[in-house]
């Protein structure tokens, strides 16, 4: 049995070791986090790589440096379609050279769900302040589909027209990119002209004009397109239209109320009834037309329809009743006659009394 003495100091002794060992340790990790003894750890040789797996699936790439040009535009002008960037395919006039400005790139479409357009467009860029003249001072134009304009910063009128649809809209613009879309909201109408029985009127003397259903101050509707032809396709703003046929030059006009729906084509057809007239002064039925004759087509209350001067004057007239009256060498000479639609024929005016009195009670 030992000394209690004795072993008091031996479990002195095992104390100092371990609190010798822990002082150690913690010198040890010291050490290591020191700048020095971090580099020589950055200097050691690393272990090999392992090798690639063929079989693993390959990493998703990353995404490309994105190019100014192929930013996101910014909402168009009447909706929010938007519309990439891209090089403008029509010509361009007058556009701000140099880098110190900003780039518009413009295009247009029927209506929101319709593609845009690629041709037939005409973009005109006006400038906010006005000239000597008092009108907006035309900067830069561009025909064809969609177009691309340098400009310096500041505000601008966009004129977008299609055929006779068109829309304005304004913009300002800084040093940057910015891409638009124009949204026409616009359709188109297709004219025809037929006679009562079906025949169309395709080659004869038929014209269309169309005019805005509103009346102005002075009680005048804006003329908007004229002379249009049979089988003519007009673009137009999507509206209701006042359009007026014309067949001749007299009396045989048509009008009508027409309505035109966005991103549709309407087709209208007319139907004339009237007919195509020659009229003659002979001197016996049958015979050869007198030269040098004045000659008034009236209405049954007296009006004056038309008038010509000639041999054979021909004129398209509306079906009804007319008189003819012939004025040649001094002497005035009348008949009356109806017009049948579809029914084009010669008329013919007696200058023999013997032919008016026999001829009185025959319908010519």
């Amino acid at each position: 049995m030992q000394n209690p003495t004795t072993l008091l100091n031996r479990i002195k002794d095992t104390r100092a070791k371990v609190q010798r060992f822990v002082m150690t340790a913690l010198c040890a990790v010291l050490i290591s986090a020191l700048p020095g003894t971090a580099q020589a750890q950055t200097n050691a040789p690393m272990p090999p790589a392992m090798k690639p797996d063929p079989n693993a699936p390959s990493a998703a790439s990353q995404e490309p440096i994105q190019n100014l040009l192929d930013r996101e535009p910014e909402p168009l002008f009447s909706d929010n379609t938007l519309v990439p960037y891209a090089p403008a395919s029509g010509s361009i006039q007058g556009t701000a050279e140099g880098l110190d400005g900003g780039a518009l790139y413009l295009m247009a479409k029927l209506t929101r769900d319709s593609q845009p357009l690629n041709d037939n467009l005409i973009w005109r860029i006006y400038s906010e302040t006005t000239n000597a003249d008092g009108r907006l001072q035309l900067i830069a134009t561009s025909k064809g589909g969609d177009a691309e304009f340098r400009l310096d910063p500041g505000a601008y009128m966009i004129h977008t027209s299609y055929g006779y649809a068109q829309a304005t809209n304004r913009i300002v613009i800084g040093k940057e990119v910015l891409s638009k879309m124009v949204t026409l909201n616009a359709g188109g109408i297709k004219f025809d002209a037929t006679l009562p029985d079906g025949a169309p009127l395709e080659s004869g003397p038929v014209t269309f004009d169309i005019y805005s259903r509103e009346f102005d101050q002075r009680g005048e509707r804006d003329l908007i397109a004229s002379s249009v032809k049979p089988g003519s396709i007009i673009r137009l703003n999507a509206d209701t239209y006042h359009i007026v046929s014309r067949y001749g030059d007299a009396n045989a006009e048509i009008r009508a109320d027409i309505q035109v729906l966005p991103g549709k084509l309407t087709e209208a057809t007319i139907f004339h009834k009237a007919a195509d007239i020659t009229l003659k002064l002979v001197n016996e039925r049958g015979g050869e037309a007198i030269a040098n004759t004045t000659w008034s087509v009236l209405s049954p209350g007296g009006d004056v329809v038309v008038e010509a001067t000639g041999a054979f004057p021909d004129f398209v007239l509306a079906a009804g009743e007319y008189e003819a009256v012939a004025r040649n060498n001094g002497r005035t000479y009348l008949h009356t006659f109806t017009v049948e639609p579809g029914a084009d024929r010669e008329v013919e005016v007696v200058s023999s009394i013997s032919e008016l009195v026999s001829g009185s009670s025959r319908a010519n």
